[in-house]
């Protein structure tokens, strides 16, 4: 059931993806919707831990490129359209003490006044321009979650927050290879241009076959393995730092906005 409603969301207008995930109809990945609109990660952290969590952004653009920041308390996010972060992502991973504690489609009972909410720029956000460019997404032709890996590219500290970079691969035709750099370098704001080219080995990834998230990709003859930073970093990072509260999206299910996909979103 959740593959044919996924099919029949993902060109459908905004509103009605909302709709789904709102309520708790669609818990599944969201690849591939709401064309044209940028799709965001998501953090929420509490008192100071959240004030690291922004200085740890800023020194990170790559793999934490901040598209939009809540008001603490306030878990409306007017500036990327008519969002309620309690209810708008798919499914939510809470983390007590830097381990992973439950998984949920809502936080309405977790969301407190100290709270602040950080929503990060995601790869999904360039895969259209991509696909225009007649680049295959093998991942969203399979409806399966884009492979994440963690690496050894170490990450500026700020803070209680250090560690490394955590990348998502895609599989792309080496005469294509060009094409995506090109196209990706202009979306800074969902990552940009990709960190790596080629053998995961050089980055510290062991067996592209295993991610540590997500589903492995399907390689044909030809296939180059690419890697993008990626929104999960901080989930990697927030799991060493181990704050007493600490709530993502699940990996794959992101926040998707109104903004379009094409523009830097104001943060006030």
């Amino acid at each position: 059931m959740t593959a044919t409603l996924y099919e029949s969301l993902r060109e459908r207008p905004i509103a009605e993806v909302r709709k789904h995930i709102r309520s708790g109809r669609y818990q599944g990945q969201t690849a591939g919707f709401a064309p044209g609109r940028l799709q965001a990660n998501l953090a929420i952290l509490e008192g100071e831990t959240a004030d690291h969590f922004l200085e740890f952004c800023q020194k990170n653009p790559k793999p934490c490129p901040l598209v939009g920041i809540s008001k603490r308390g306030d878990p409306m996010m007017p500036l990327l359209g008519d969002i309620d972060i309690r209810t708008d992502v798919p499914s939510y991973n809470v983390y007590r003490d830097g381990v992973l504690a439950e998984t949920v489609h809502d936080i309405i009972d977790l969301w407190n006044d100290d709270m602040v909410a950080f929503a990060l720029g995601c790869s999904f956000t360039f895969e259209r321009a991509l696909l225009e460019a007649g680049i295959r997404m093998k991942h969203i032709e399979a409806d399966r979650t884009v492979p994440m890996y963690r690496t050894n590219l170490a990450l500026a500290e700020a803070g209680p927050f250090r560690g490394e970079m955590v990348v998502s691969m895609r599989p792309i035709p080496e005469a294509q290879v060009q094409d995506a750099i090109r196209i990706t370098s202009d979306f800074d704001h969902a990552h940009g241009a990709p960190v790596h080219v080629g053998n995961g080995a050089d980055i510290g990834i062991d067996d592209l076959g295993f991610p540590d998230w997500g589903q492995a990709a399907s390689f044909e003859p030809g296939d180059v393995p690419v890697f993008w930073a990626c929104g999960v970093t901080p989930q990697n990072v927030l799991e060493a730092t181990r704050p007493p509260l600490c709530i993502t999206h699940t990996p794959g299910r992101m926040l998707v906005t109104d903004h379009p996909e094409g523009q830097q979103p104001k943060l006030t």
